[in-house]
């Protein structure tokens, strides 16, 4: 006569297991942190910085005309370069049905004078309304912090 063992099932877990759905959302929230700083519409400038900049909540819209001027002298309407005697007849294409012919302008603070003035006035001859130069805040120094001047090592005077 042999002996059957009756073998009983593991308990049934009601728990919905959630570590999944962490790596997943962990991954997206890192796949976002490297893509965020890479959405930046136009070409990379260092631009100007100011002490009292003015708030220019239309420059991030989606449809906002941002055009560029590189330390280099390069001329970008948006992400596309474009040389700056052309850049007139695309301005105004992009204007075009617009009831605010509103541009923005990011300058490199070491582009050369001219080529900033040769585009202000292509912009101009396009018919733009308003022109809008983008700026960065300085960041002033908290007072009781011990930081050294820039390009001075610490505790140099």
């Amino acid at each position: 006569m042999s002996l059957m063992i009756k073998h009983e099932a593991p308990p049934v877990v009601n728990d919905i297991n959630v570590t999944p759905m962490v790596d997943v959302m962990l991954v997206i929230l890192i796949i976002f942190m490297v893509i965020t700083p890479m959405l930046t519409k136009g070409a990379s400038v260092d631009m100007v910085k100011t002490k009292n900049p003015i708030a220019m909540q239309a420059a991030d819209k989606t449809d906002a005309v941002i055009v560029a001027v590189t330390r280099d002298g390069k001329t970008y309407i948006g992400n596309n370069q474009v040389p700056a005697d052309q850049m007139a007849p695309k301005v105004k294409d992009l204007l075009t049905n617009r009831v605010d012919k509103e541009v923005f302008m990011r300058a490199d603070a070491r582009a050369r004078y001219e080529k900033v003035v040769e585009v202000v006035n292509n912009l101009r001859a396009a018919g733009v309304d308003q022109l809008g130069l983008l700026t960065e805040q300085i960041q002033e120094r908290k007072p009781g912090t011990t930081q050294s001047p820039a390009g001075a090592p610490a505790g140099s005077q």
